[in-house]
């Protein structure tokens, strides 16, 4: 019997075998309702403000109910501007509004994209809806004037000295704003597209607060055609008072420049979507923006963020945003396949030059690229870009991915990745292999999103999640007494590997732009598992 083992056949099949069994411990099936249920259910774990009487997570209280009536944040000195509201962005105490922004941008476009699932999903639907409408909420009284935007609520520097809950906070919760004379025109951008975005998800079952929405859209752009700055610049003004290199400036510009113009081209898209504008409005200025003369800029940036996955503190990132801020031709090339909407050669070349981004990007994450512009992975395959918080970047590809092969789905389409031909299934899949790495296929069996499964992080890097007091609980190996359910944390690192402490911030906090993406990729899912 023992010598059977080495028979030439068994040798054979067991050799086919083996690369076939490594995979097996990382398959697994997942509940994705239930992942659903608990990514929407963490957005009431991060809220600011006065708590309604119908909040599920019962360990948060109100908090930062003064906000905007400190000192420094008076309006014309007469009246105090309300800022009580809106969401934590991790697991500090600030409230940050361009990420809240985003926050808010990629859950309604999460609904809006798969509102059928969503809304099959039992009451999913409405928490859903009061996740988004909780943070515009906040950003209507942040535009508490039609040229002023405040963006930032607390001092980071202060806040995280302390550990503290929001219910107990001490530290300074001094506001920022920018205006005429201090811009922040990606602030600006990012803002009016979440406004611009949400407007649609309510225009059917609030059409009232939809309409609020698109004006406070239109009005906050016009902050992002006032000059060209970042409010990050502005913020940080006091302490670098000026730069001595030229060529600095000059790089520094421009890129500033390409940051802001990708920032408006996202907000316009949604905000013509808003406004039920026909499809050929839409492509009108699209082609419009291709006839600027600072295509070489444009094609600069796309490299850039493609190739050298160059970001900036976005949260979606100028690396995704940017199948949407395409280079535009200089001259007709060979005539290619026409493509629907396009009415005549140059129209169809414009749109070519989307689609060859969009596709590029695509063949990127599936590591499809000949020149070796890929997308790193980590040795269990999971997209890698960089250290800190390598997650925020996993979901929003793993969504645009799903996206793009629904839209080849339907259209049906293939992917062409260098003369190779990848179907719309594959897409699907390599989508999918993204967020079940996520919930702990893995090769630690780890779940990254919190309260899911039995091995997700216990000890999450989050003030409200663990207890008052740096010294008492911040190096501790208790588990944290509160669970931060359905937070998606930072992720492992290029190994694979993760440390489940508090002081790890970089693998152990959970961001608010982490979960959103996730929402709809979840309710995908869970209607296919339910068929």
């Amino acid at each position: 019997m023992g010598t059977g083992l080495r028979h030439p056949i068994f040798v054979q099949q067991w050799a086919v075998l083996v690369p076939i069994l490594a995979f097996l411990p990382f398959s697994q099936c997942f509940n994705y309702g239930e992942a659903l249920s608990k990514s929407i259910l963490y957005y009431e774990a991060q809220r600011s403000g006065q708590l309604p009487y119908n909040q599920r997570v019962t360990w948060r209280h109100h908090s930062g109910l003064s906000d905007g009536f400190q000192e420094g944040v008076i309006f014309m000195k007469i009246q105090r501007v309300d800022l009580v509201g809106g969401y934590y962005d991790a697991g500090d105490n600030v409230k940050f509004g361009l990420p809240m922004a985003f926050t808010i941008t990629m859950l309604s476009w999460s609904v809006l994209q798969y509102q059928e699932h969503v809304v099959a999903a039992g009451g999913e639907h409405g928490h859903a809806l009061q996740a988004i409408k909780w943070g515009t909420d906040y950003l209507i009284k942040a535009h508490s004037e039609p040229h002023v935007l405040w963006v930032q609520v607390g001092d980071g520097k202060n806040d995280h000295q302390c550990w503290q809950r929001p219910e107990d906070m001490r530290t300074s919760r001094r506001a920022y704003k920018i205006d005429e004379k201090n811009p922040g025109s990606e602030a600006a951008g990012e803002t009016a597209a979440a406004m611009a975005a949400a407007s649609i998800v309510f225009r059917k079952v609030n059409p009232h607060y939809s309409h609020i929405l698109l004006e406070h859209a239109q009005q906050v752009t016009y902050l992002n055609h006032l000059l060209v700055r970042m409010y990050g610049n502005f913020l940080n003004q006091k302490k670098k008072k000026k730069m001595v290199n030229s060529l600095v400036i000059l790089i520094a510009f421009i890129f500033t420049y390409l940051i802001i113009r990708a920032y408006f081209f996202f907000f316009n898209i949604w905000y013509f979507l808003g406004c039920s504008l026909q499809k050929r409005e839409i492509k009108r200025y699209i082609y419009s923006k291709c006839s600027r003369k600072d295509n070489v800029f444009t094609k600069l940036l796309i490299n850039r963020v493609f190739i050298e996955c160059i970001f900036v503190n976005s949260n979606f990132q100028i690396f995704h945003k940017s199948i949407f801020v395409s280079p535009c031709p200089k001259k007709k090339k060979k005539k290619k396949e026409k493509l629907p909407g396009a009415k005549n050669e140059e129209q169809n070349h414009i749109l070519q030059k989307y689609r060859s981004k969009a596709d590029y990007y695509i063949c990127a994450n599936l590591n499809k690229n000949r020149n070796a512009s890929n997308v790193p992975r980590t040795t269990g395959g999971l997209l890698y870009t960089r250290k800190w918080n390598p997650m925020q970047y996993v979901s929003t590809a793993a969504f645009l991915l799903m996206v793009y092969s629904d839209h080849l789905k339907a259209t049906n389409q293939n992917l062409n990745c260098n003369g190779i031909p990848v179907t719309a299934d594959q897409i699907y899949e390599s989508s999918k292999f993204q967020v079940d790495y996520i919930l702990g296929s893995n090769p630690i069996s780890m779940s990254y999103l919190v309260g899911y499964g039995s091995t997700s992080p216990r000890r999450v890097h989050h003030r409200g999640a663990s207890i008052e007091g740096f010294q008492n609980w911040f190096r501790r190996q208790d588990p944290n007494p509160n669970v931060l359910v359905g937070a998606l944390v930072g992720g492992p690192d290029e190994d694979d590997q993760f440390s489940d402490h508090r002081g790890n911030f970089r693998e152990s906090e959970p961001c608010t732009y982490n979960t959103a993406p996730l929402v709809g990729i979840f309710a995908k899912l869970h209607a296919l598992e339910k068929n």
